[in-house]
């Protein structure tokens, strides 16, 4: 069945063209200052979406082995690094006593795009 165009009044397609606009304008507004509709709310969802990234360019076994990552947020960007892990003369593990690198990556909270990632030295 072909779409046919129903006629709609000229006076009723003059207000909806005007309504729609400030409705959908007034939305927009209501939910830009509402931070649960933000695309990374919580540090758990930076965390997944670094991981991910990281592990494209890194490698999973790379990433994996800098867990747990750890996320702040500051001015509505997501800074999130890795663990660094070493042993010492008795060869046990320890963490952040040693020199070298992890991951890290910035990601916007609001959309979510990652902005950098690299890994330190």
């Amino acid at each position: 069945m072909p779409l046919r165009w129903c006629k709609v009044p000229r006076m009723k397609r003059h207000s909806f063209s005007i309504i729609a606009p400030v409705v959908i304008a007034v939305g927009a507004l209501a939910q830009s200052g509402n931070p649960a509709s933000a695309a990374v709310p919580d540090e758990a969802t930076a965390v997944t979406l670094a991981e991910n990234a990281l592990a494209k360019v890194y490698g999973k076994k790379k990433i994996g082995s800098e867990r747990p990552f750890r996320a702040t947020l500051t001015k509505g960007i997501w800074h999130v690094g890795g663990t660094l892990y070493c042993k010492d003369k008795q060869g046990n593990v320890i963490t952040n006593a040693c020199v070298g690198g992890v991951a890290m990556a910035d990601i916007r909270q609001s959309d979510g795009r990652v902005l950098k990632m690299g890994h330190t030295k």
